[in-house]
């Protein structure tokens, strides 16, 4: 029996090879059929089963081979291990269950995809794999209910530790398989998708209405301590505090804010500034120096400790000298409507300074009468303008308009009897001092939106300059009307607004103009029936931001081609431009100016320059 299943064997292995699936060299195989392939052996089948073995993605430090496998895998050849003969042959013939066959396949599929699967993640990225080919022998005998189910043990060609491994694979597979893994992720990815309910908002439980209340004060319940309400307070009336109260109009007495009740002392000082009127003013025109000479008296001048004072409580808004040749006196106007006046030859130097307040506003302008120094006229934002007569010691108001706020004034007339005053909103009051009792007003438009300064010709005096936003314009007081008066000449060359604008103090030849552009301009105004040229533009940093009082420049009464102005450099200083452009002196004063001197003013006959910061603090310099 044995010898013709030999026999039979052999001849169905000439006429019919199993298949098996060669390796090639650098072919690299993604999938094995795993499907038995059949061949009849004298009616029987006999099944040959591939299982894939794949060297990829495995680590030889991790895994070690059997001796046989290490030999077959040596210099990374390929081995395909056939087995063409039987070793065993059945004993009989035997005819296999179809349902034992087909689980003992299913079986061995299942071991073989997790042999390739984990080869695969085990074994060393190579293009080289090994196929094993395994030919069942034979079957061995089974129980006598034909139970023919295949073992591990039935791969004779495999080494006991291969054996072990495949069959440790089947059982943790087998055991995974009963964990049921897959159908648990798949119930966690429901339940995760699964959107939970909002959460409900509490209610809040309502206050039972036999439940106590919080204790509460019975001063704020408005009742007595036995219960009995007290009887409502009678309303108060409330009382409206203005910031800036309009003083009353008409004379205003002369009452220091700075001195006690010393009447001998401030009879003193109103002595001296009435005594200081009889002084007769040199004529300036034949005094004219050459810019050398003028250069050597400026550099001449010089500050000192005692020349140095706070003056008023508030930032300096505008000043004036006092005319004389033998009193150094300095009158000062406050943004807090304060008028201060320093004689500096008082010593000590606290005792020659006396603080008026006939303002409710800042003092946008402040000078002495050219008629009377004893006088000295002061507009205010407030609307008024007053004359302080020292002879009298009072404060008289000139001229009172309620409804608008005044920006500055100047002398019509030598005499000072008329006036000119420039108001905020573009209107320009024309004032007549001589009429007894009140003055004469005549209010008239200019094209201008808004005005800043105005400034009369030293010769023509019909002639005043206005400067406004962006545009300063020359007016006719001849040609003004009641509404639309046109300007005689405009000046448009500014690109932002303009602080102020002056003639020059003795021909009123030329015009200064300071602009928020960072430049000083100064034009040709000699010919006024034509338009005015613009001769320099003077570089100067005048931005002083929001809490410094504006520069202005302004000439030097002694000297016509030069202006004086403000700086905003390090160390600070004053300087003087020529009309030129050229800087002709610089004010230094070291630990004596330390401050940004925004308003400046220059004695008429003395080299006497005077300087006031935004603290109201005076920096004197003279000979």
């Amino acid at each position: 029996m044995s010898g013709s299943c030999a026999a039979s064997g052999e001849e169905v292995g000439s006429r019919q090879r199993p298949q098996v699936n060669e390796y090639k060299e650098n072919e690299t195989i993604t999938s094995v059929s795993l499907r038995p392939i059949q061949s009849p052996v004298l009616g029987k089948s006999v099944k040959f089963c591939l299982i894939p073995f794949s060297l990829c993605n495995y680590k030889l430090d991790q895994f070690k081979y059997s001796k046989s496998l290490l030999e077959k895998n040596s210099n990374k050849e390929v081995v395909l291990c056939k087995k063409t003969e039987i070793k065993k042959i059945c004993r009989g013939i035997l005819t296999p269950n179809m349902e034992t066959t087909s689980e003992a396949e299913s079986t061995l599929q299942k071991s073989s995809l997790d042999v390739h699967t984990e080869n695969n993640k085990l074994l060393p990225s190579t293009s080289d794999a090994v196929f094993l080919s395994v030919d069942v022998e034979s079957c061995q005998d089974r129980d006598s209910d034909g139970d023919t189910t295949p073992g591990l043990d039935d791969f004779s060609g495999l080494s006991p530790y291969e054996r072990k491994r495949l069959k440790n694979i089947s059982e943790n597979a087998n055991f995974f398989a009963s964990l049921q893994l897959s159908e648990s992720a798949a119930r966690l990815r429901e339940m995760i998708k699964k959107r939970q309910p909002p959460k409900s908002k509490r209610k809040k439980p309502k206050k039972r209405e036999n439940e106590t209340g919080c204790r509460r004060s019975m001063r704020l319940l408005k009742v007595d301590p036995s219960g009995v309400s007290l009887p409502a307070p009678a309303p108060q009336p409330t009382l409206v505090v203005d910031a800036n109260p309009l003083l009353p109009p008409g004379p205003l007495e002369m009452t220091p804010e700075n001195r006690d009740d010393n009447n001998e002392l401030f009879k003193e000082f109103l002595q001296t500034w009435t005594e200081m009127s009889k002084t007769s003013t040199v004529d300036t025109e034949n005094k004219l120096s050459s810019i050398k000479s003028y250069k050597g008296n400026l550099s001449d001048m010089a500050i000192t400790e005692d020349t140095v004072n706070k003056v008023t409580q508030g930032p300096v808004s505008s000043m004036a000298l006092h005319p004389s040749e033998t009193r150094t006196l300095v009158a000062v106007g406050a943004k807090s409507g304060q008028i201060g006046l320093w004689d500096l030859t008082q010593h000590p130097k606290e005792d020659g300074i006396y603080v008026f307040h006939p303002h409710s506003e800042p003092v946008s302008c402040l000078y002495f009468s050219p008629a009377n120094p004893a006088n000295i006229l002061s507009l205010s934002y407030d609307g008024t303008l007053r004359c302080g007569d020292f002879s009298r010691a009072i404060f008289e108001e000139v001229y009172r308009n309620e409804r608008s706020s005044f920006s500055s004034f100047d002398f019509l007339a030598e005499d000072a009897s008329t006036l000119i005053v420039g108001h905020w909103d573009g209107s320009i009051s024309l004032v007549d001092r001589r009429t007894p009792g009140t003055s004469y007003e005549k209010l008239v438009q200019s094209a201008l939106n808004k005005i800043r300064t105005v400034h009369v010709h030293p010769v023509y005096r019909q002639y005043f300059i206005a400067a406004g936003l962006r545009d300063a314009h020359i007016y006719d007081t001849r040609h003004l009307k009641p509404r639309g008066s046109q300007p005689l000449i405009s000046l448009t060359e500014h690109t932002k607004s303009i602080a102020s604008a002056y003639f020059s103090p003795m021909t009123g030849n030329r015009v200064v103009t300071t602009c928020a552009d960072c430049k000083l301009r100064i034009f040709d105004s000699s010919c006024l029936s034509s338009q005015v040229p613009l001769l320099t533009t003077i570089r100067h940093n005048t931005f002083t931001g929001r809490w410094l009082t504006r520069f202005q420049a302004v000439w030097d009464p002694k000297q016509e081609d030069c202006v004086i102005v403000g700086s905003m450099d390090y160390p600070r200083r004053i300087e003087i431009f020529h009309e030129t452009g050229k800087g002709v002196h610089s004010f230094f004063g070291g630990e004596y100016l330390a401050s940004v001197c925004s308003i400046n003013a220059m004695h008429p006959n003395r080299y006497i320059l005077a300087g006031g910061n935004s603290s109201g603090k005076i920096h004197v310099f003279m000979n």
